[in-house]
């Protein structure tokens, strides 16, 4: 782990805004709802990291439950309401940002979220101006995560090589992505809920706290 990177990728809901609490409880709601019940806790493990479309394919697939063509603008049209009680970012995860941006690397988003979902949740905990024009969505590729796809557009846009970029990610479909795009993936599990061994079948590279991860890049 001694080569710095020259690009950063930052998975957004779970590394950079703590967003999966509301959104996972939401989601085992509707997906109860429609016949097919599923506690908070299971639903996190499942589908944490994953795009809306996939969510629902897989129930399709798997349970025969339809969540409805319209979930995601069902879904967007809820985050307002959603996020009422308010958001947090990742402890210490302003601190590994300045560290990136005061090394001078480049650094921006690759999330499964809409780009009007990153703008609400990275705009109310203050991070917007960091990745402000460096926002990429799965709704901007054919296949999300686990696929490589949203992380090689990123590459590819922002004008490095896949081995020259490093992923933060938080979800084992994230850090499957990142590793099928022949990155190096830093997989946080601060969150309690996380799949500690998912992350590590999957090849991620292992941290519980953002101050250690400047070190274990390191970016300099």
């Amino acid at each position: 782990m001694s080569v710095a990177p020259k690009l950063v990728i930052f998975d957004c809901d779970g590394v950079l805004v703590d967003t999966e609490g509301p959104a996972n409880r939401r989601l085992a709601e509707w997906i109860t709802d429609a016949g097919y019940p599923i506690a908070y806790e299971q639903c996190r493990r499942r589908f944490s990291g994953r795009s809306l479309s996939s969510v629902r394919s897989e129930l399709i697939e798997t349970v025969g439950v339809d969540l409805g063509a319209d979930l995601i603008e069902r879904w967007y049209r809820e985050l307002q309401s959603l996020f009422a009680g308010g958001l947090e970012a990742i402890p210490h995860v302003t601190d590994f940002i300045d560290a990136v941006e005061r090394a001078g690397l480049a650094h921006c988003v690759a999330s499964s979220a809409r780009v009007d979902k990153m703008h609400l949740t990275l705009g109310r905990t203050g991070l917007l101006p960091h990745f402000k024009d460096v926002l990429f969505s799965a709704s901007m590729v054919e296949r999300g995560k686990p696929a490589p796809d949203l992380f090689l557009l990123a590459a590819k846009t922002m004008g490095f090589e896949p081995q020259d970029c490093i992923v933060i990610e938080d979800s084992v479909p994230g850090t499957q992505a990142g590793v099928a795009a022949g990155m190096r993936v830093f997989s946080y599990h601060g969150d309690p809920m996380t799949d500690v061994e998912g992350l590590r079948s999957a090849g991620g590279i292992l941290f519980e706290d953002m101050r250690r991860l400047a070190a274990l890049i390191p970016i300099a």
